[in-house]
């Protein structure tokens, strides 16, 4: 690969020797020019290593009416709500939403964050990986496009977030718990993949003391976004070498509930409130298929509606205001209790 460093397509279509008009026609539709030219310039794209800005006819031109809409994993069924009623608000309102998930993977990230940037989009809804972040280069993207951060927040960076308040969602469930049974133990992930759920061990720590009760946690081994498998995985050992502190278990979030729901079934617990059951189980997020699990499960639920309505709501005043607000705003909505068989 040359070292040569090429800053716009006059340059790249100076060096390879054909015309500028041919080069910005193969970057709109690459079928449109003939065999023998295609074949030039993507021999010359792989050498140089040029990122041509496909959308752009000059760097002075007005934005696009295209939003980002970039999430962790999209695999993960809050992600894909979150995400779907996002798109829906974006279409209705005269947005060209352009969805993306990073995989889990910081590196995929930053290449995703830097595809939308060559859109030169209106602006862009981001749910970062968190933790494992580039910090520096989702920094530097947000002062470049305008930027409402959801779900997972990072100090500082983008205009504005809006998201779920983890408090809410454990003091509830934790009170709930406490009121009505045995205190609950605290069932997570060594490794989160999602940053919230430190906040949540955080919260559980807190109400355990404010009621007066001892916390107990167990941390799973696991790491990436397979929760359902690290969960059973992690409740089987757990059960097989003595059990749980409690007859009560409050999981980080839904899907590593499932998975524990899974090994209960798999070593003959009963899981349930009514007399006779071995185990209570709770947990957090309300993810979309935890109400058809066996027992349904007991949760405490996201405002979906709200946390999209708003973080849209955030995003179409920020980019009315040119991109930039006075203040970076925060927006946290309560989760809502919501009592089922399992708990």
């Amino acid at each position: 690969m040359s070292d040569t460093k090429i800053r716009n397509m006059e340059e790249f279509a100076a060096l390879i020797g054909i015309s500028r008009p041919t080069v910005s026609k193969y970057f709109q539709d690459a079928e449109s020019v003939r065999p023998s030219t295609r074949q030039r310039i993507e021999t010359a794209l792989a050498q140089y290593d040029y990122r041509p800005n496909i959308f752009a006819v000059n760097q002075n031109r007005k934005l696009t009416k295209i939003v980002g809409i970039v999430v962790p994993y999209l695999a993960d069924p809050f992600f894909a709500e979150i995400a779907r009623q996002l798109e829906r608000r974006c279409i209705t309102a005269g947005y060209r939403p352009a969805l993306y998930s990073a995989h889990g993977q910081p590196e995929l990230e930053v290449d995703v964050l830097d595809g939308l940037r060559l859109l030169k989009p209106a602006g862009v809804l981001l749910a970062p990986l968190g933790r494992i972040s580039n910090r520096a280069a989702i920094k530097q993207f947000c002062t470049e496009v305008p930027t409402v951060l959801f779900d997972s927040n990072m100090d500082g960076i983008g205009e504005a977030f809006v998201g779920s308040d983890n408090f809410s969602f454990v003091s509830q469930t934790v009170d709930y718990l406490t009121r009505t049974g045995q205190p609950p133990c605290f069932f997570e992930m060594q490794t989160p993949a999602n940053p919230n759920a430190n906040k949540r061990r955080t919260a559980y720590y807190k109400m355990m003391d404010q009621l007066g009760f001892e916390p107990q946690v167990f941390s799973v081994e696991g790491a990436g976004w397979a929760f359902e498998e690290i969960g059973r995985v992690g409740a089987l050992r757990i059960l097989d070498e003595g059990g749980f502190s409690t007859n009560t278990v409050l999981c980080s979030n839904d899907r590593l509930g499932i998975g524990l729901l899974s090994a209960c079934y798999e070593r003959g617990l009963k899981v349930g409130r009514e007399e006779g059951c071995d185990l209570r189980v709770a947990s957090h997020d309300d993810h979309p298929f935890s109400r058809f699990t066996c027992p349904s499960l007991t949760t405490a639920a996201h405002d979906y509606d709200a946390v999209a309505n708003h973080a849209f709501s955030t995003l179409t005043d920020l980019i009315e205001a040119g991109g930039k607000f006075d203040e970076r705003t925060e927006t946290l909505f309560p989760a809502k209790l919501v009592l089922r068989s399992s708990a």
